[in-house]
């Protein structure tokens, strides 16, 4: 496993269903507007690793650190899963996540 102290970025991946999908929308709209984070696409099938339909929120360093505790509070049981982005992105999903709400397992094959 390489490691690296460099960081130049962080994603937060919001999970949501059918019928949280609005919710989910809604809450990236806020988090691009507050902090002008780059909202991607609102993925309505599972995308990558990730074990649910997402909405992925790319942050700088400095943003996320405003970013995350407000997530935290306003994620209203939405799941959310972050991870810094090092250029190593096994290591970056595997060893480096953050998960808000009860942890999700991630298909990591995608990155072997």
């Amino acid at each position: 496993m390489k490691h690296t102290d460099s960081i130049t970025g962080y994603h937060a991946h919001i999970y949501f269903d059918p019928a949280t999908a609005d919710q989910a929308r809604n809450l990236c709209q806020q988090a691009a507007e507050r902090f002008g984070v780059e909202m991607g696409r609102v993925h309505e099938k599972n995308v990558g690793p990730h074990p649910m339909w997402s909405c992925q929120l790319a942050a700088t360093p400095e943003q996320f650190t405003a970013l995350l505790p407000w997530l935290a509070l306003n994620r209203n049981g939405l799941k959310v899963f972050a991870h810094p982005e090092t250029g190593d992105e096994l290591a970056d999903h595997r060893d480096h996540g953050i998960w808000l709400g009860a942890g999700l397992d991630l298909d990591l094959s995608i990155f072997e």
